[in-house]
């Protein structure tokens, strides 16, 4: 693992140091389509070892929204110019910060909010051994997740389901969704591959699926 930790410092101050004109002008769009609010959005989220860190973001939502950390397709806290920062993944760009410091690394388990990761038990607390990350097998399996939710959400309506939209995308996610991140994350914590890691980063930019864990992602 130090082979990885030498490797998210270094690309993410280059990252830093080249991407900046791109954070600029995503700064300069937030703060003229999005006016009235902050241009990083910033949250506690669950890291290494379940201690609490600030995740930033650009921001993509409204500034006065409640409700769920869950999201949907469509979902009407979320600006256009939000849809298409988190369609890009250009949101994520701050996070360069966050590897930098050393509260994330590029692969990795998403940094879930207080009440998940931290309230694992037994076996698969081990997930906590490992830094968030941007990307990581479970992050491109649901690469789609907002649409997916979304799905769930009208099939089950369509079948008579009467229950709020939040209500039914919180049922799915952590019915299905999330135990599943939690086993795929474990298979990464027991054949970690810095190869491996390469590929996922490689194959996130590009948007493209690739074969892990005897399944494709």
């Amino acid at each position: 693992m130090c082979l990885k930790w030498t490797f998210d410092r270094l690309m993410a101050l280059i990252g830093l140091l080249i991407l900046w004109p791109i954070l600029l002008v995503v700064a300069l769009l937030i703060r003229v389509k999005m006016p009235g609010g902050p241009v990083i959005f910033t949250q506690k989220r669950v890291g290494k070892g379940g201690k609490l860190f600030t995740c930033h973001k650009f921001r993509t939502m409204t500034v006065k929204h409640g409700g769920s950390t869950v999201s949907v397709a469509g979902d009407n806290r979320i600006t256009p110019l939000g849809a298409k920062l988190r369609h890009y993944k250009l949101d994520e760009l701050p996070g360069l910060w966050d590897v930098f410091v050393g509260n994330m690394s590029f692969v990795g388990p998403r940094p879930d909010v207080p009440g998940y990761a931290d309230q694992l038990k037994g076996d698969d607390r081990e997930v906590l051994e490992l830094r968030p990350g941007i990307t990581g097998p479970a992050t491109l399996k649901y690469r789609r997740e907002d649409e997916m939710i979304s799905e769930y959400v009208a099939q089950k309506q369509s079948e008579g389901d009467t229950r709020s939209t939040q209500i039914i995308a919180e049922e799915y996610n952590d019915t299905v969704l999330f135990p599943d991140k939690v086993r795929i994350n474990r298979y990464y914590l027991h054949n970690y591959s810095f190869i491996k890691d390469l590929q996922m980063i490689i194959w996130t930019v590009l948007g493209k699926h690739m074969y892990y864990g005897g399944e494709i992602i």
